[in-house]
């Protein structure tokens, strides 16, 4: 399979990190369910496949994580949470240089996958690495613990958002940052089809409606995704 579709497939697969389509009226398990019948078709996939495609050296090419992880900097005294995780592709970059990671994915392969990759690290940092295991509609983030979040290619997946992001944001301090990487709405050779991209403009005014402030957007630095960053509220205004 070329690496382009099964992103595409892979990244599909994220929704369920968020709260899943609610009609009012279903319960958290039914909406669990619907995500699981509306994404199936991605369990198809062998979970080494998974992990070879999000490790694939490759895509430090296109990804640029090092660009990516200067957005946050500096590093040393800040608790960062890599959200929708996968296998750590961020988050083990991530605590090399931060005070903590919490890395969070609903997939419970992926949790696994990331717990036996946290005990090769070194000693000082597998005490600063730490993996959880999200609920449909609860990232498991505890109350002002956040210094900044991380989630890239996900952002397009997640359903309800703006009651989602205002929910993520009492997870995060005061003057936190939010940074989302997604795919451009533009005909490139990587990421999902057209449908399933959101645009720049959707993120900023749904970030905005969710309680978020200081939104910017940088097209330029990643030649396939744009980068939006958006912060909490200081603690003096």
């Amino acid at each position: 399979m070329k690496l382009p579709l099964i992103f595409s497939i892979l990244f599909a697969s994220l929704v369920i990190i968020s709260a899943c389509k609610n009609n009012g009226n279903d319960s958290v398990a039914d909406q669990e369910d619907m995500a699981r019948e509306d994404h199936k078709w991605s369990q198809d996939i062998d979970f080494e496949e998974k992990v070879s495609v999000y490790e694939d050296e490759n895509r430090d090419i296109w990804q640029k994580p090092d660009r990516v992880i200067d957005i946050l900097a500096p590093l040393e005294d800040k608790v960062v949470v890599d959200l929708g995780a996968g296998t750590g592709y961020f988050a083990f970059r991530l605590v090399q240089k931060a005070q903590k990671v919490i890395a969070v994915d609903i997939d419970q392969d992926f949790v696994n996958f990331m717990e036996k990759k946290r005990l090769l690290l070194p000693l000082e940092q597998q005490d600063k690495f730490e993996v959880r295991l999200a609920e449909a509609q609860d990232p498991h983030i505890h109350n002002e613990e956040a210094d900044a979040v991380l989630i890239v290619n996900t952002y397009a997946y997640l359903q309800n958002r703006i009651k989602y992001f205002a929910n993520l944001k009492k997870g995060l301090k005061p003057g936190a940052e939010l940074v989302i990487i997604e795919f451009k709405m533009k005909n490139i050779p990587n990421g999902p089809p057209e449908e399933e991209k959101v645009s720049i403009s959707t993120v900023q005014s749904e970030l905005n409606a969710a309680g978020f402030q200081d939104i910017d957007v940088d097209d330029r630095t990643l030649d396939y995704q744009y980068i939006v960053t958006a912060h909490t509220a200081s603690a003096i205004q």
